[in-house]
């Protein structure tokens, strides 16, 4: 098992945090993983990468040339980024800003209203958390339990409460997978 991912966004709509989510969950899980990220010219509201990989076998490089999935947060991601990925590889949309379909017949297309989600949630910083959310349900590469765990190391004290907003996130991403 292999899974070659791209998530590309404008900066600001956490798709780094989605990158390093998967990659130390797949870590915290005993897989191989890498993750490198690539910034535009400004972190918020510029172009934003990154390149995860996912795997039972060591990882022979961080670069992901032909994608196994994309999460693609924004439309310059999508015309940039569908055309590499692999025969049969899963996109997933963000479609409260996407209102582009892939041009392509032979992946599998999932189409994430992620902002609709974060504002129903009361907080539009958890968009990300329902794409992957999404993800997470459209491919398995790691289990949720395992990011669960990982929210809760991450928000403790005050912010405990973040931890079930996110969950929530994640649940409505995950509904969104058909």
């Amino acid at each position: 098992m292999t899974r070659e991912i791209i998530v590309s966004g404008f900066g600001g709509q956490g798709v780094m945090s989605i990158g390093k989510t998967l990659t130390e969950a797949g870590l915290a899980e005993g897989l191989h993983v890498s993750w490198l990220p690539s910034y535009g010219p400004e972190m918020r509201g510029g172009t934003a990468n990154c390149s995860v990989v996912v795997s039972d076998k060591p990882v022979g490089s961080p670069v992901v040339i032909n994608p196994t999935e994309l999460i693609a947060m924004n439309t310059p991601s999508l015309v940039k980024f569908e055309p590499m990925v692999v025969p049969n590889g899963i996109i997933l949309i963000n479609s409260s800003i996407v209102d582009k379909k892939p041009e392509r017949s032979d992946v599998k297309a999932y189409y994430i209203p992620c902002i609709e989600i974060a504002t129903e949630l009361g907080n539009p910083k958890v968009a990300n958390m329902a794409m992957l959310g999404a993800y997470l349900e459209a491919t398995k590469a790691v289990k949720v339990e395992t990011v669960h765990e990982m929210l809760k190391h991450i928000f403790h004290g005050p912010k405990e409460k973040l931890v079930a907003l996110n969950l929530k996130a994640m649940e409505a991403g995950a509904a969104c997978v058909k």
